[in-house]
């Protein structure tokens, strides 16, 4: 692949270092420094405050060298450049996208997008009578389905090696924990990151076994980045292992599924299907029989025990015997 000139390289990190000067709050060179490195632009120190120099002369950007170091903002009234403007709209979406996507985006990205965070944060600093976009995020909110639980301790340093690893398609060395806390150590090309209620599982394969499995990241004890690149395994597909249904604990085998429920209990799977070929028969005595095509997983038993004496199950009858 050809190198990028040395000009355009030189204007293409301008360019970011003008989107991550803040309009409200300021930014040291040491901050832009490692923003900048995340962003894939690595330059030593004195480069980044060399640059910084030159873009503050011919563009509205102001030095506030009151103490050390020193911070860059864009000053209030500057017209001569768009990017660092983020309007209400976009600041919700940031704002959003920094709640929820924090666990399910590289560590180095997250970083590289704070100064952008930060912007949304102050843009939409709560002000007495706000209205519309500024007003949005106390309006909405994202709630559990089951009892919210504590999302469990992750070691520091876990995800973000996980993450990288996993962004860069580079083996990574781990030391993990089981429920029953025997440790094993390996090597695992890590696939696939998802988040399930408050925990986050790794899809991964362990080097020398053709097999796909999830550990859980808070019971990681070690994960080193190796830097040593791998090769997606061409047949994986993160989208399809869920619908095999392993992060139920199941291993892919659809089953029929027919159970009894009364009537006002089994109403929420009316207005939400078990499956899309979801039958449902009433029955003479009030009660309805549901029968679905499903996959077969331990997480299938605990939500169908979950009914308790008002489920009758017909098929199959194996699913709760101990």
């Amino acid at each position: 692949m050809p190198q990028r000139a040395p000009n355009l390289d030189t204007l293409m990190m301008s360019l970011e270092m003008l989107k991550r000067i803040p309009r409200i709050g300021k930014i040291s060179a040491p901050e832009l420094q490692r923003q900048l490195s995340e962003a894939g632009f690595v330059r030593d120190l004195r480069t980044v405050q060399r640059q910084l120099e030159i873009l503050s002369e011919r563009f509205d950007i102001e030095r506030d060298d009151r103490s050390k170091p020193y911070g860059y903002a864009w000053k209030s009234k500057a017209q001569g450049f768009s990017l660092p403007n983020l309007n209400e709209q976009e600041s919700v979406l940031l704002s959003l996208a920094e709640q929820h996507l924090r666990n399910l985006l590289p560590a180095s990205l997250m970083r590289s997008m704070q100064g952008f965070f930060d912007q949304a944060r102050l843009q939409l600093a709560p002000q007495q009578g706000a209205r519309g976009a500024r007003a949005w995020l106390d309006k909405v909110r994202v709630v559990s389905t089951t009892q919210p639980l504590l999302p469990p301790k992750v070691m520091p340093g876990i995800f973000e090696a996980v993450s990288n690893a996993l962004y860069a398609d580079h083996w990574l060395d781990v030391t993990y924990e089981n429920a029953a806390r025997k440790r094993v150590e390996g090597r695992v090309m890590p696939l696939g990151l998802a988040q399930q209620g408050s925990r986050l599982f790794l899809v991964c394969r362990f080097e020398g076994y053709d097999d796909d499995r999830t550990l859980a990241l808070h019971r990681l004890r070690v994960a080193r980045d190796t830097g040593l690149s791998f090769e997606r395994p061409a047949g994986f597909d993160l989208q399809r292992f869920d619908d095999e249904g392993r992060f139920g604990f199941g291993a892919g085998k659809r089953i029929e599924l027919v159970f009894r429920l009364p009537k006002g209990i089994a109403l929420h799977l009316l207005e939400s299907p078990v499956s899309t070929d979801q039958q449902v028969r009433e029955l003479p005595d009030g009660r309805s029989e549901f029968k679905a095509t499903v996959i077969e997983s331990q997480q299938l038993r605990w939500w169908l025990r979950g009914f308790g004496k008002d489920l009758e199950l017909r098929k199959p009858a194996r699913l709760l015997e101990a």
